[in-house]
């Protein structure tokens, strides 16, 4: 990403022509950008969060360091309700936003103030900063049953499919998704040498594209085979993969191919997110029919970190397997039967009477 040049904001003179104010204005951008690149994101991240603070800007339509709560109530009740912009998105502008003037703050007031007589606030306050989207709005999966015989059903279709190799290619892909919870862009990106049998008492995934934090890049993790995931990839290899052709033993191949092919090394291409979720989408239109349209990738990650915490396997755990930065995101992820809570109480209570029964005795 090509950085502009960054001008000196060192000086003590009074900024008084529009022009001035307007170079003044593209200093502070240019300086933001310049510490994120330092920080070490993404050039993908820093052009997205330098387009939000432009839009503010030309939304307001005055010096960015005038702008006050009131201007960012505008901005974000605009961004809801004329651009239609999705829940989601205006939380991460209006995040974005906040980290900007918490850096002109932090930086820059003193100057700001010396140079136009303005002392910077924050716009995003505690009044109208978006809640998180996920609240009141989580993604329920399946039951276990439900994701049993959807995955039974679509196994037993596979050999009268017309198309074998993209049907079993996206019943490999959903069943990561089950069993591992990768993601699907992890997925996606997966070669065949990210498969490490050697490693480990099942064998482990390396995940090279795993999310990263904050724009800050791919993170990787090793994902152990567990929950029957070294027989599903042990299927896929010996079975599976090289039938598409004959690169099932170059180790950069990709692990999930698509059966059209490279023009300049006539070797198959990368399947793209779009077919594998296409083909999970057939799958329930046809075995799952009420949850059509609800059961998505992100889904079966949630049913299988579900899974995995009602067989007893704790959250640190999950956490890592699933590449969580923050064990409050995986308990997000944790979906409960009715009667969880009484379980563990009954459970609770049952401990308690065996200690008290071992002291009497």
């Amino acid at each position: 990403m090509a950085l502009a040049v960054v001008r000196s904001l060192g000086s003590s003179q009074r900024l008084r022509t529009p022009q001035e104010l307007e170079d003044f204005e593209q200093e502070l951008v240019d300086q933001y950008v310049l510490a994120m690149v330092g920080a070490g994101l993404t050039d993908s991240y820093v052009s997205a969060e330098r387009a939000v603070v432009f839009d503010f800007i030309r939304f307001v339509s005055r010096p960015v360091w005038t702008a006050q709560p009131a201007d960012a109530d505008r901005y974000l009740v605009y961004l809801r309700r004329e651009r239609g912009s999705a829940k989601s998105t205006v939380r991460h502008k209006a995040l974005s936003l906040a980290g900007y003037f918490d850096f002109l703050i932090s930086r820059y007031q003193a100057e700001i103030h010396l140079l136009t007589g303005h002392v910077v606030c924050q716009p995003i306050d505690e009044h109208n900063r978006p809640s998180r989207t996920e609240y009141g709005a989580g993604r329920v999966p399946p039951s276990e049953s439900e994701v049993d015989a959807l995955f039974s059903a679509w196994a037993a279709s596979l050999m009268e499919t017309r198309k074998f190799l993209p049907a079993a290619r996206d019943y490999f892909a959903a069943s990561l998704w089950r069993r591992a919870g990768l993601r699907i862009q992890e997925t996606v990106m997966l070669d065949i040498r990210d498969w490490r049998p050697d490693l480990g008492e099942y064998g482990k995934l390396h995940v090279r594209f795993g999310k990263g934090s904050h724009g800050r890049g791919p993170k990787t993790r090793l994902v152990p085979a567990i929950n029957s995931v070294d027989a599903l990839m042990s299927w896929w290899l010996m079975d599976i993969r090289h039938q598409f052709g004959d690169d099932w033993a170059d180790p950069d191949a990709p692990l999930l191919p698509s059966e059209r092919r490279d023009r300049d090394t006539g070797r198959c291409r990368r399947a793209g997110d779009d077919a594998l979720r296409s083909g999970l989408a057939g799958a329930v239109c046809c075995w799952l029919p009420a949850w059509e349209g609800k059961l998505t990738p992100h889904g079966l990650r949630h049913f299988c970190a579900s899974s995995l915490y009602a067989r007893g396997l704790d959250l640190k755990a999950i956490q890592d397997l699933l590449g969580h930065e923050w064990l409050s995101t995986t308990t997000r992820y944790i979906h409960v039967q009715a009667e969880h809570i009484e379980q563990a109480w009954d459970a609770a209570n049952q401990r308690v009477a065996a200690r008290l029964a071992g002291e009497q005795e």
